[in-house]
């Protein structure tokens, strides 16, 4: 019974990184999206030709691309903390009167 108990935990740690195992999109990458990005790198300076300094352009215009993109952003420095932006609201204080009512039970406890 230990072997079994042993050999199906063996297993289930063998089985653990294949299940993990994510990908931030489970559809293939189509045609249309390849010639996209192409495009993109070769208006941001790529040329597919220029195989002498292949590493350096094809990241020089991927940090291009990356620095337009993220050229829109807005990026809060100034610490931690809540949105500065954001308010809170609430109503006034309720004022509820005291029971006057001596015959109660529970008067004087």
């Amino acid at each position: 019974m230990k072997s079994l108990i042993n050999a199906v935990a063996l297993a289930a740690l063998v089985a653990a990184p294949a299940v993990s195992f994510a990908q931030s999109s489970q559809q293939p990458v189509t045609r249309a999206q390849v010639r996209a990005e192409l495009v993109q790198l070769e208006q941001a300076g790529y040329n597919p030709n220029d195989w002498m300094h292949y590493p350096e352009n094809i990241q020089a215009a991927q940090a291009k691309i990356a620095a337009a993109q993220n050229a829109g952003a807005t990026v809060d420095a100034t610490g931690y903390g809540a949105n500065a932006a954001a308010a809170s609201q609430s109503g006034q204080r309720v004022v509820v009167p005291a029971a006057a009512d001596r015959s109660s039970v529970y008067f004087g406890h």
